[in-house]
């Protein structure tokens, strides 16, 4: 029987990595992972020495903010007590400890490849935690310079005991990198080389970690929805009161009147945006039955611009045309003589739901056709060819090819769309929002905003959002389910 000789040749002489050798890669993996994280909790900040630096403020913040880390320190620096040479020592002690992390890290990329690779990886972690051994007693011969001058006191110095931890996590991926190192020799192969499944892993890290950042970080804020917080608090003991501002805000007959109206105008708002959906649709196949290439790229970023000015320009826009003295007003009465030509549209409150659904698709229809065109260039042209020899029109191409070829795509974001029913964003109601038209455009985005940013009520605006967030993930399952049910696909 024919066997298939096997494309790469393997050196009967490297040898394959034994458990212990796995896990000693895998262990540091998963303490450099934990180390990445760490820079972006507060509450194992290395860097802050005192008490007047922000108890918010996390590692990353303190390498890259100099604002952030003075805010408190007005009188101590202008008295000499605190020099910005000491602020300047302290953020370029965290910047090296984070440069330390991001050599670990490209080290434990590294290790998902072969014996050669794996061997030059070991290297980034071990000068990463070298790195960060060193800042870190950069760190603490700072605190012992400060704690040493006649204003100690007036610093009010803490020592950050997170110090211990970064200092364990360093000596214990530097023994580990070096025990790596050693489990390493012998002979390794001619050239570097890595699974095509970690090659397209580590492409997608980078989006991962964005996502983590943006997306799933600020779920630890939540905590502030179980503390009795004021801005400026500490989270504590004494001010921990459970659900008690879960059931404040149900129970509260003035927050319950005013959470059924945010609830009403966002989901009218967000049920006409899921009603006029097909608009992109049929924008794109519209768009792509120009024949004129050049006439087709002129609609195409004419129309994809406004995706990409902001909110606050296009109220600029909309008050220098719909307000008192806009172009309209200005139009009726210099040009038709219409001496009660003075109405402000902007400032009234009727009809305010359809005002926002023309803002939202003259400002996004260009933007949300793109993945549609896409769509449009992958469906095979040989059905459009057999179509015109069986008789078939521009209309019968586009009813009979094009729209069913869209449709898996234009599912998949309607059941993105339903999902998101309750977060249809803030900024359009904020610039557009006036003492007139409040009750009928404050949408929940917005309510938290008001909420948390302008009454200060922190804790109320994260139950909100809890609820809101909550609320989504159940609607995208139950979408996702009856999408299921009904056309046998599923997004999850």
């Amino acid at each position: 029987m024919y066997q298939a000789t096997p494309l790469i040749k393997t050196d009967p002489l490297i040898k394959k990595d034994t458990f212990f050798e796995k896990l000693t890669a895998i262990l540091i993996r998963i303490l450099v992972l934990i180390f990445g994280f760490m820079a972006f909790f507060p509450q194992v900040n290395p860097g802050r020495i005192m008490e007047k630096i922000n108890v918010n403020t996390s590692l990353f913040t303190t390498a890259l903010s100099y604002e952030t880390l003075t805010g408190n320190f007005g009188l101590i620096m202008r008295r000499g007590w605190l020099t910005s040479g000491n602020i300047y020592f302290l953020m370029a002690c965290a910047a090296v400890i984070l440069l330390g992390i991001a050599l670990c890290a490209v080290g434990a990329c590294m290790s998902l490849g072969n014996r050669r690779m794996q061997r030059l990886a070991c290297a980034f972690p071990l000068s990463g935690s070298a790195l960060t051994l060193l800042s870190a007693f950069g760190i603490s011969y700072l605190f012992k310079t400060l704690s040493e001058s006649k204003n100690a006191k007036a610093l009010e110095l803490i020592f950050p005991n997170a110090l211990y931890i970064f200092i364990a996590f360093s000596a214990v991926i530097l023994i580990l990198s070096i025990i790596r190192l050693i489990q390493l020799r012998g002979p390794v192969e001619a050239q570097m080389e890595m699974e095509e499944k970690y090659r397209l892993f580590l492409m997608l890290l980078p989006v991962l970690l964005l996502a983590f950042v943006f997306s799933y970080l600020p779920i630890y804020g939540w905590r502030y929805a179980f503390f009795d917080y004021d801005v400026g608090d500490k989270l504590s003991r004494e001010n921990f009161v459970a659900f008690k501002w879960f059931t404040f805000l149900f129970e509260g007959s003035a927050y319950r009147r005013d959470i059924l109206r945010v609830l009403k105008n966002t989901l009218i708002m967000s049920g006409l945006g899921i009603a006029t959906s097909w608009l992109p649709v049929a924008f794109a196949i519209l768009l792509a039955e120009i024949r004129s290439s050049r006439f087709q790229r002129f609609v195409q970023t004419f129309t994809t611009i406004p995706n990409f000015i902001s909110w606050v320009l296009v109220y600029s826009f909309a008050l220098a045309i719909f307000s008192t003295d806009g172009f309209i007003n200005s139009f009726l009465r210099n040009v038709l003589h219409i001496s009660g030509a003075n109405t402000d549209y902007l400032a009234s409150a009727d009809f305010t739901w359809i005002k926002m659904l023309f803002w939202g698709t003259w400002k996004g229809l260009g933007w949300s056709a793109i993945i549609y065109i896409a769509g449009i260039s992958g469906i095979d042209q040989q059905l459009y060819e057999a179509a015109r020899v069986d008789g078939a029109n521009r209309f019968h191409c586009m009813w009979h090819i094009t729209v069913p070829g869209l449709m898996g795509t234009y599912c998949v974001m309607l059941l993105m769309s339903i999902a998101g029913i309750l977060s249809n964003g803030m900024e359009q109601y904020l610039v557009f929002s006036n003492p007139i038209n409040k009750d009928v455009i404050e949408v929940l985005d917005l309510y938290v905003y008001n909420l948390g940013i302008k009454q200060g009520l922190v804790p109320i605006s994260t139950v909100v959002g809890i609820f809101k967030s909550l609320v989504g993930i159940t609607l995208l399952f139950s979408a996702n389910g009856i999408s299921k049910l009904v056309r046998g696909e599923s997004i999850i």
